[in-house]
């Protein structure tokens, strides 16, 4: 833990400001987009006028594609937040990194309580 780190100063840097622009920028789009698609279905079905009942291959409707379409978005997104997780790591041990050079040596504080 660091007690001469100045956090207030952290934020206002252009590097948490760019960490922060990244990681908004891609998940706040995610983010709606997958509760539109997720609150798709049940306002398909309460208010879709039958539009989910339509047969597509067999007895099989368009509501089940939907649905199962729900499961391979949410592994889609899962595996495309893993990826992009990679670049927010590196930023942020870049940050932190500047961080630990700027603030000096750890303080224990199991230490400096005896």
């Amino acid at each position: 833990m660091y007690l001469n780190v100045n956090y207030a100063a952290i934020l206002e840097t252009r590097q948490f400001k760019a960490f922060e622009h990244h990681k908004r920028t891609f998940t706040i789009p995610i983010t709606a987009f997958f509760l539109a698609f997720y609150m798709g279905l049940p306002i398909l079905a309460a208010f879709g006028h039958g539009v989910l009942n339509r047969p597509v291959f067999g007895a099989i409707t368009l509501a089940w594609l939907y649905a199962f379409a729900q499961f391979v978005m949410t592994w889609a997104l899962c595996g495309l937040y893993a990826f992009k997780a990679r670049r927010f790591d590196k930023l942020a041990e870049e940050l932190r990194a500047e961080i630990d050079a700027e603030a000096g040596p750890e303080v224990d504080l199991v230490e400096v309580a005896r």
